[in-house]
């Protein structure tokens, strides 16, 4: 793994589950790990291997809020000798990047296709204040 996360970092994430009560859209970015079109995005450690965060591996349908191994990530190769890389910057940083990404990702979910015509749920962005309806 290239510029792996080192003890001191690791040792200022919030324990499992510390953060349980607090809403997913709200939840603190601390550490992103990323290869290629991969994201994990890391909230919780318990200390030893087992992170929690989002993932987006390659397809944002099929992101979701999960667990991670951290020995499973340092392990993921790309030939020719691509290995996964770790951004920890300012969470202020981390989270702002992180919530772009979501704000888009959600954005492209709520696109529908029926009978040929493409039109968009309500899709409100709140940090522009506005809302785009049923664009045809």
């Amino acid at each position: 793994m290239w510029n792996e996360p080192t003890p001191e970092q690791l040792a200022k994430l919030p324990n499992l589950y510390e953060t349980e009560k607090v809403p997913l859209k709200d939840k603190p970015i601390y550490i992103h790990f990323f290869i290629g079109d991969c994201d994990w995005f890391v909230s919780e450690y318990d200390g030893e291997d087992l992170f929690f965060g989002y993932a987006i591996t390659g397809n944002p349908i099929f992101a979701e809020w999960g667990y991670m191994s951290f020995q499973e990530l340092k392990q993921i190769r790309v030939p020719p000798g691509i290995e996964v890389d770790c951004t920890a910057k300012s969470r202020n940083k981390l989270d702002t990047q992180f919530r772009a990404l979501k704000m888009l990702q959600d954005f492209f979910l709520a696109q529908d296709f029926c009978k040929g015509r493409r039109y968009f749920r309500r899709v409100v962005d709140t940090k522009l204040g506005r809302s785009i309806r049923d664009a045809n």
